[in-house]
């Protein structure tokens, strides 16, 4: 939660700063209907400091929004902070002791275009993410040389489905829930950590695993949550459940991409620079004329019938 609240990534590239800065409980009460109803209905509005643009023209921020647009956000909220003072359609909205307060959480000054987005928190974060990553770009933030490591752990067990309406796990249903946690799987499901972790550098997660459950009755918790009942769960994992029985020692792992780790050494921004046979666009391979047609022979043999048009 630390990444998406600071950098609103869980694969965050801390080789440059532009932090956000969630700012719900200085504008909830707010006369900007925009930010006040999002805060009353449980939202979150976040800001984001780009040092060095108060000059973009309306266009820019145009371009901008269309940007945030593609990560769900309706909108995307701007004060520009020239030599001539603070210049928004929003500051109409706000009392000065309220700017005042926005500015110092944002440490906002001289020639910073400030912007913010009011919505869901995934939202929120996830739009202000790309802009962030989108501007330490365009503002040559990022050392190219710079190998910045970091750990991410703490992930949601579990996130519920709005069109199954059920819950489905994050990592994959057999990841084991943090200790603490565990009374939180009867009350409040969405609350619990996973003992999974992923290894990022520069923005790029290069390794991920987690603990696995190793206790019958937590397992089949898990597998009811997820909306299977008993008796598919012992018909699709029985195997699994009845080992269990036999002393599972706790037991975890973690795998790396070696061609992401290939991939960010060559300084490349695809990994189809650094993979032997990279697939083209139409997932064909160039070099084996995969995939291609067999023979009616070979399909035989595998047991395998097609219904491919038939050519004329």
């Amino acid at each position: 939660q630390e990444a998406l609240d600071r950098f609103g990534s869980d694969k965050p590239d801390l080789r440059f700063g532009l932090e956000l800065k969630d700012i719900t409980d200085l504008v909830a009460d707010c006369q900007f209907k925009v930010f006040a109803s999002v805060c009353a209905q449980g939202g979150r509005v976040k800001g984001l400091r780009v040092p060095g643009c108060s000059h973009y023209s309306r266009k820019d921020i145009d371009d901008l929004t269309k940007m945030a647009a593609v990560y769900g956000a309706k909108g995307l909220a701007w004060i520009s902070l020239g030599d001539e003072g603070p210049k928004s359609p929003i500051l109409k909205f706000f009392s000065a002791g309220e700017l005042e307060a926005l500015f110092a959480r944002l440490e906002a000054g001289s020639g910073d275009l400030l912007l913010f987005v009011a919505d869901r928190p995934e939202v929120a974060e996830a739009s202000l993410g790309f802009l962030r990553e989108e501007f330490g770009k365009r503002l040559q933030l990022i050392d190219h040389d710079q190998f910045s490591f970091c750990w991410v752990v703490d992930f949601p067990l579990l996130e519920y489905d709005q069109e199954e309406k059920r819950y489905v796990a994050i990592h994959h249903p057999f990841t084991s829930p943090v200790e603490e946690d565990l009374e939180l799987l009867e009350k409040d499901p969405a609350r619990v950590r996973a003992k999974a972790h992923d290894l990022v550098l520069n923005g790029v997660e290069i390794g991920g695993g987690s603990i696995r459950i190793h206790r019958r009755e937590i397992q089949e918790k898990l597998f009811s949550l997820l909306g299977l009942s008993p008796e598919e769960a012992k018909e699709k994992f029985g195997f699994l459940l009845e080992a269990f029985e036999y002393g599972t020692p706790p037991h975890g792992g973690i795998a790396f991409g070696l061609d992401r780790l290939v991939m960010l050494l060559a300084k490349k921004n695809t990994i189809r620079d650094v993979i032997a046979f990279p697939k083209t666009q139409s997932a064909a391979d160039l070099m084996t004329g995969a995939p291609s047609f067999v023979s009616d022979k070979q399909l035989k043999e595998l047991h395998i019938k097609t219904d491919f048009p038939q050519k004329e």
